[in-house]
Order: structure tokens, then sequence, then C-alpha cells
């Protein structure tokens, strides 16, 4: 069978995907994966075949852009959601084009959430099954912030998507067009309800209670599979776990993809509070260059490492509160601090809050003060015991895999059964 798993998005938004790609390639599939273009020699090193999707993301998703959305958010929310969805209304037709070529002859095509409603609209052209990956509930439900009421919470997320299907009709309509589709009377996740397709949630139903509950009515069409990764290895790991064995167990700052503004602020910050605390420091540098900002010898500087070996063995974690990096911090059973931007980030922030494994803080209001404040806070034994005892019920990333992969093959096997 021929899939496509198309993703835009950054490494953390691709990696599920592409670890589920790498799997169906292991089972004998074609797999085709349309990312940004800077993401595709990511994915052709891990052997799965790539193909120049949308704008390069790093362009976009740089460090000011992310640090200053919620002040946007405040001051303009209207303006920022059309920030936000002009990236893909203006890259629409180009992603499409790319889907369209991309899909002839396939048995199922994916999407993660941007560009979902073009890809819903290809799947619809070929009459083959989409699957729609979801790093975390984008559907209106109660439990995206459990401190405001969940109808009010409901109303608000449809409002959302009518109001993105507003802002985006005019280039869907013009996609449906050139496809003979008549237009869209109605926002896509209907649509797409309406088709019976999967919308796999790429997260563990207890990392989010209730949920589970209040999807039930969707019978299984949104299923829990746990968050999907490759948990590939470094040249840096020997190096680090030498380290970490060398002395007590450290707090990992693992800074991400996206460079921090300033990173002698952000040096200065973490050894400051880790020489408060009293401990070690491991600071995984990701897209940050910390070459010339010096140093004290209790904090230790590597690049990209592997989290599934080096998170269990520190004391607490320190993150942006990405979907597959939060997935990481859980399953290692270590409290964690997410210092939170945008997207995804803050909600994660708030179900390890809901959860009592860990806290966040909106990163533009992170001091030095505040830091040690929140590490103490999670530095705290119960958050220990709670964070182990609720990575013994999490998905391992394996099972996540063959999982997600099944389902891809089951609706891939049953829309051609249907179809003889």
């Amino acid at each position: 069978m021929k899939f496509v798993l198309a993703c835009w998005g950054s490494r953390g938004d691709v990696e599920p995907s592409l670890a589920v790609g790498r799997e169906l390639l292991r089972r004998g599939h074609e797999v085709h994966m349309p990312v940004p273009p800077d993401l595709v020699g990511f994915v052709e090193t891990a052997g799965v075949p790539g193909v120049p999707y949308g704008p390069e993301v790093e362009a976009i998703l740089n460090e000011d852009f992310v640090r200053n959305l919620w002040a946007k958010f405040v001051r303009n929310p209207v303006e920022l959601l059309r920030e936000m969805w002009s990236v893909i209304i203006d890259n629409w037709e180009e992603a499409g084009n790319t889907l369209m070529r991309l899909a002839d002859g396939a048995d199922l095509l994916s999407t993660t959430i941007n560009f979902e409603q073009a890809a819903g609209n290809v799947a619809e052209y070929y009459g083959i099954p989409l699957v729609a990956m979801h790093h975390f509930p984008v559907r209106p439900n109660g439990q995206l912030i459990p401190m405001i009421p969940s109808p009010l919470i409901r109303s608000a997320s449809t409002i959302s998507e009518w109001l993105f299907w507003r802002a985006t009709r005019s280039v869907e309509d013009a996609q449906r067009s050139a496809l003979g589709l008549p237009k869209a009377t109605y926002r896509a996740p209907r649509r797409l309800a309406e088709n019976g397709w999967l919308e796999a949630q790429l997260y563990d139903a207890v990392c989010v209670p209730g949920l589970a509950d209040e999807w039930a009515k969707w019978d299984g069409r949104r299923p829990f599979v746990g968050a999907p990764t490759m948990q590939l290895s470094t040249a840096a790991d020997d190096d680090v776990a030498a380290w970490i064995a060398a002395g007590t167990p450290p707090i990992c700052f693992a800074t991400g993809s996206i460079p921090v503004k300033s990173p002698a602020e952000t040096m200065a910050m973490i050894s400051t509070a880790c020489t408060e605390l009293g401990e070690r420091g491991l600071i995984c540098a990701g897209g940050t260059d910390y070459s010339d900002v010096p140093y004290p010898d209790h904090i230790k500087v590597v690049g990209v490492v592997n989290y599934a070996a080096v998170f269990p063995a520190c004391r607490a974690i320190v993150h942006h509160g990405g979907a597959g990096t939060t997935a990481a911090s859980l399953r290692a059973g270590t409290p964690t601090l997410i210092q939170w931007s945008s997207a995804d980030q803050p909600f994660w922030g708030n179900q390890l809050k809901r959860l009592h494994v860990g806290t966040a803080r909106r990163l533009s209001a992170n001091t030095t003060k505040s830091l040690v404040a929140d590490l103490r806070q999670i530095l705290d034994p119960q958050y220990s015991v709670r964070a182990r005892q609720l990575a013994t019920q999490l998905t391992t990333p394996a099972d996540a895999v063959t999982r997600t992969a099944d389902l891809f093959e089951h609706a891939a096997s049953n829309a051609a059964a249907s179809n003889r």
C-alpha cells in the first residue's frame, strides 16, 4: 500500500509522523513524507523519502515571534489569529498541489493540524481515508483549560474553528473548485467527522483526565495511541551519561529547537539558580549556540541528546512544553517545569499542574527568582513519587508507533474493501 504522511511544523511536530512512516516502510509499504524544506534532510536521514512542503519552518517560528505571542494575544487576539493563519492561507495552494501530486494512487493520507483542511479536500477528491494526527486535544472539549467552565471552553473552541473556516474560506473554495468539489458550507472538522475519518490523539488519555469519557461518543474515531517517537541515539549520549554518573543527578534544561533570545542571559539565570539550589545543571542546547558563553563547573552544555536516555537520570526537567518533549519527561517519571510560549505549550503546562507532576510559567514572565521558586516546588519528593506513578501508566514509544501504524493499515484496508 501507499501512504502519504504530510506534516508541516517543527522537528517535534514531524518526528511522530516520521516514526510511523519508518514502521510502515519496515512493513513493506510505500511511504512519502511532505515536510518543511528545512526538515527534508532530517526525514531522509531517518530513511523516509521527504518532499518540500510549505515554507521553511525556522524562518517563521523564530524566537522573537514565539516569545511575543502572548503579548500580541493580550493586545489584539484577532490580529494575532490573522497573523498565525496567514502562514496557512499564503501557502494553501502550494501545499494542496504538493499533496495532489503525492496522493495520486495513495491508499491513505495523513496530516497534522497545519494544512489539515487542504489535506482533507485532497483525500475527498481521491476518495481515500484521511488520518488527522493531533498532538493535543484540538477539537472542542471541556478539558482544555480545567479552571474555566467546560461549556464556555467548548463554545470558544467551536467559535475558533468557525473563525478559521471563515478566514480561509476563499482559498479553500478555490482549491475545491479546482478539484471539481462543491463549495464547503460548514467548517472542516464537521466534514472530517461526517466522512468517518480518524483523528489520532498522539498522547495518552491519562494525561488529560476526563477527555476519554467526554469523547466516547465518537465511537473510536479519536483513538488515544500515545506519543510515537524514534528515541534516536546521538553522539553526545555516552559523554552525557558519564558526566551524570560522576556526580549528583542534575536538573536538565532542554531549550528546544528555537534559539533563545540571549544565550548569555539564559546561562546566567540557569547557573545562578542551580548555585542557589545546590544542584548541577545540564543544558541541552538544541537550536541555541552557547559556544561563546562561559559557564561554571557545575553546568554542562551539550547539543541534541536522546531525551529517553537522559531525562530519567535527572532530578528535574525544564523545557518549553512541546508535546514530544512533554511526553518524554512524563515517560521519564521526572518532575517537570514547563516555560511556555505558544500553541499547545500552555495546555501541557496546565496538565502537568493538574496532574501534580510539575508546574508551568509563561516564558516571558520567567526570572531567576521565579525559576528558583518553581524548581524548589517540583523538587519536593512528592512530585517525584507522583511522576513515577504516572510514568507506569503511559504507552511506550514502540507501542505508540505500532498502534498508529496498525490504524493506518486498517483504515486503508477497510477503504479498499469498501470500494471493491
